[in-house]
């Protein structure tokens, strides 16, 4: 079949067959993704990602726009639209993969593959291919999958700390930075999860993505805005701190915290939105004939209506209304096939955890509500064992989800022991044995961390459904695989911590824990079932 875009031509009267049948699509998509329409509804309502709801208006709006700004293809092309339903059935089987391996994730992000494809699919592929840019721009409403968001929470969380001192010191303030604690003498300041930058950082990269797209200028100006988006958001969120940290040492931390509530939002997304538009007028001195103040973004919204309105008049064509009853019975298929009971397996409550084990004493202690909040364990264990004459102490705890799909999931320690001091001097995977256990040889991470003068040796692993893991990516991924195999995605985090003597070698504290592991490690199959 040859002719031109279904977007070629605007007509007006009412609604087109091939609208109806795009209708239907979109339509019966909506059980397939669901699950991820409920998991941004959540994430939405959250400071990190309360931009979202905007993203999708903005996506239009870059839609209509270039639908308005790039002449559509006049040469008469053969219209493929066959691409576009390769695509569109990717993103079905990754949904589906996401739905039954519950991870919402996954059916977020294959919806971004969905609306490429269904672009193409309406529009056919030469002319498709060239209305991208504002569907690659949705992926600005995804919230990052946890794995990355905890990696990139602690590293932004350090970036912030360090910069935020040498803001500090450079007001000749002496200060001193303990992992991600600012102390200034009389006052400690915490840089948490929430200071790490993070919430200013998404909103920012879609407004510099935006900036990029309606600048005037060459390609390399257009570049230039939006990867430097990133930079400024973390140099502004260190000088946000900075700030903070001069204003308690001078006015005590009621003032600061006033300050901090009026500085941190808008006011951090404004100056970041300031400096950008001010680089962009800069980079237009750059140019032989530098447009004016007005002329250098394009927000000309004039004719984008009946633009918008060519999609009420798209023709009926043969692979269209195929897609619409394809995804039509993909949907029903989806909905009246019955899901299987999610079977968790019976354990015990870790409050039954034994707290005499042979010549070992523990005391429990319970983790503040912030720290229980960030961990988002369902139960979880935090004891420090010592033997009766007092001449040694292990530090015992175990997190157990029992899902690790949405939100929750394994926090590995490289995460939170930075984050609380202690310096991670060397890690590396250790083979230990555990004769007459279930457990027999596996691999740990062995880790010796420091804080001052105070050393201690650190065994985790990852307690994945029978298997034991070092790698926390690899967990992740077992948890995709036994979600669709097993229908399980519980887990949970093992971690024992000794002090490491000074007037000892490592290996008396190597051997302290595996004696210890040896006692304690049988009684756990019980509270984290195989």
């Amino acid at each position: 079949m040859t002719s031109q875009s279904n977007f070629a031509k605007g007509t007006t009267g009412a609604f087109s067959v091939g609208f109806v049948w795009f209708v239907l699509i979109t339509v019966a998509s909506l059980p397939l993704f669901w699950l991820g329409f409920v998991s941004l509804a959540r994430a939405w309502v959250t400071p990190e990602y309360s931009h979202g709801p905007l993203i999708p208006l903005i996506s239009l709006y870059l839609f209509a726009r270039e639908l308005r700004d790039k002449p559509a293809i006049t040469t008469p092309q053969p219209m493929i639209q066959w691409p576009g339903l390769l695509v569109i059935l990717g993103a079905v089987c990754l949904s589906i993969i996401g739905n039954l391996s519950g991870i919402p994730d996954i059916v977020t992000y294959a919806y971004i593959f969905f609306v490429a494809g269904l672009v193409l699919l309406t529009m056919g592929w030469h002319e498709g291919k060239r209305h991208q840019l504002p569907v690659l721009h949705l992926i600005f409403m995804l919230p990052l999958p946890q794995y990355l968001y905890w990696k990139m929470t602690t590293l932004l969380q350090a970036i912030s700390s360090e910069l935020g001192v040498m803001v500090i010191r450079a007001f000749d303030i002496p200060v001193y930075l303990d992992g991600n604690i600012i102390d200034l003498g009389s006052y400690q300041l915490l840089v948490a999860e929430a200071c790490s930058g993070l919430r200013y950082l998404f909103p920012i990269l879609s407004f510099s993505y935006l900036v990029a797209i309606l600048y005037r200028g060459p390609y390399w100006h257009k570049v230039l805005l939006f990867v430097m988006a990133a930079p400024l958001t973390v140099l502004m969120n260190a000088i946000r701190i900075g700030i903070i940290g001069v204003l308690v040492n001078s006015y005590g931390i009621g003032h600061a915290e006033g300050f901090l509530h009026f500085f941190e939002g808008w006011v951090i997304f404004g100056v970041c939105v300031t400096i950008l538009f001010f680089t962009a007028l800069g980079l237009q001195r750059l140019r032989p004939n530098p447009l004016s103040l007005g002329e250098v973004l394009d927000f000309d919204f004039s004719g984008m209506g009946p633009h918008m309105a060519r999609i009420l008049h798209i023709g009926p064509l043969v692979w269209q209304w195929g897609a619409a009853l394809l995804m039509v019975g993909l949907a029903c298929v989806f909905i009246l096939t019955p899901r299987p009971p999610v079977d968790l397996p019976q354990r015990t409550p870790f409050v039954e955890f034994p707290l005499m084990i042979d010549d070992w004493v523990g005391n429990s202690f319970k983790l503040t509500p912030d720290i229980e909040d960030v961990l988002g364990a369902t139960d979880y264990h935090n004891s420090l064992y010592r033997t009766m004459d007092g001449s040694a102490s292990i530090e015992f705890f175990a997190a157990w989800y029992d899902s690790q799909t949405e939100g929750e999931g394994i926090h590995s320690p490289e995460v939170c022991l930075p984050s609380s001091g202690w310096e991670i001097f060397s890690l590396e995977t250790h083979e230990v044995t555990i004769p007459g256990t279930v457990y027999g040889t596996f691999a740990v991470n062995r880790a010796v961390i420091e804080k001052g003068f105070e050393r201690q040796l650190v065994y985790y692993w990852f307690e994945q459904r029978g298997r034991r893991m070092t790698n926390d990516f690899a967990a992740k991924i077992s948890v995709l695989r036994d979600g669709l195999v097993r229908g399980r995605t519980d887990g949970a985090m093992v971690r024992f911590i000794t002090p490491i003597d000074r007037d000892a070698p490592e290996a008396a504290a190597d051997a302290r824990l595996q004696a210890f592991m040896a006692q304690s490690l049988p009684h756990l199959p019980r509270f984290i079932p195989e």
